[in-house]
């Protein structure tokens, strides 16, 4: 069922094989995945929910492709975790999302793998005219990460958000590089990455905000802000525009820095303990993104991810 319409958007709605080698193994190995298509003008009401799962040792090739055809509106959950806190394996998987015009997405990617898992992830979203898209993106585990996030704004008035929360810990290193591709005019992009680091971990974000020379009138902005938690740590961030049109608002910013010690103070004066203050502190780091979450089990499940990994901070 609906063979011609996985034929003609499976790996050509974006996802580009020749990348690199891991975006070539996937498209000659892929086995299964998720296929979400929801026909013109159909309203699915309730969120739904996926879940993959990993087990020790074990390589997992998944593909996501979701169609939301013209006038469609949908919210989709998608979490992945492996058996055990300390599995091992390889994730090399890819994530297609079409947008018609007029279509709304809601889409939340929860990534939790087991702290030996390597993660290679290419993932592609085109939004059409007058569509809007929000992506939630949180990674939580593996040992390596390194994920390609392009969202391509085909159609005019098109609008989307990213939401990225990234926490790392023992010697974790998680990249994420994404692309803001303004392709029509009149279209809005807002990128927010927040990564909480610890112990001898690392993250890499590169971001770019691309505009095409049609794409006037374009509304740009990223930032990634990074709270460092470790004296080892490390968060390198370099966000980048590439401009060929002249009527465009675009920026961009970055910021990184350690705990507070007189915020920490000022809440242990109040009777928390001080791995308590801290942990208050980087939910409220975090806040910003919550706030954009529109699903409530979401957000709370997630806020209490982050709240059991905070350690005591020297």
């Amino acid at each position: 069922e609906h063979s011609e319409l996985i034929e003609s958007h499976l790996m050509n709605s974006g996802f580009d094989a020749a990348t690199d080698r891991f975006s070539a193994l996937h498209a000659a190995c892929f086995t299964g995945g998720v296929f979400l298509y929801v026909p013109r003008g159909i309203n699915v009401d309730l969120p739904l929910h996926t879940v993959s799962q990993l087990s020790d040792g074990a390589v997992d090739l998944g593909h996501t492709l979701v169609i939301l055809e013209d006038g469609a509106n949908a919210t989709l959950l998608a979490e992945s975790h492996s058996t055990s806190e300390d599995a091992s394996g390889l994730h090399c998987g890819g994530i297609e999302l079409v947008v018609g015009n007029d279509a709304h997405l809601r889409y939340v990617n929860l990534q939790d793998w087991g702290q030996g898992v390597w993660h290679f992830g290419h993932q592609h979203a085109d939004v059409g005219r007058n569509g809007s898209l929000q992506w939630t993106s949180a990674a939580l585990g593996s040992r390596l990460a390194k994920i390609n996030q392009h969202v391509s704004l085909s159609g005019e008035y098109a609008d989307c958000q990213v939401n990225g929360v990234l926490f790392t810990e023992g010697k974790q290193h998680l990249s994420y590089h994404t692309m803001q591709h303004h392709v029509a005019p009149n279209c809005h992009s807002d990128f927010l990455y927040k990564s909480a680091l610890q112990d001898k971990s690392r993250t890499v974000w590169r971001g770019m905000i691309k505009v095409d020379p049609d794409a006037q009138k374009t509304d740009g902005y990223q930032r990634n802000d990074n709270l460092l938690l470790s004296d080892n740590c490390r968060a390198d961030s370099i966000p980048g525009l590439e401009i060929e049109a002249d009527d465009v608002r675009c920026t961009h910013g970055s910021t990184s820095g350690k705990v507070d010690e007189e915020l920490i103070f000022y809440a242990q004066c109040r009777g928390y303990t001080r791995n308590e203050a801290i942990r208050l502190i980087v939910t409220g780091f975090f806040q910003q993104i919550f706030d954009r979450i529109t699903i409530d089990s979401v957000r709370d499940a997630l806020g209490l991810a982050i709240a059991r990994r905070v350690r005591e901070y020297e």
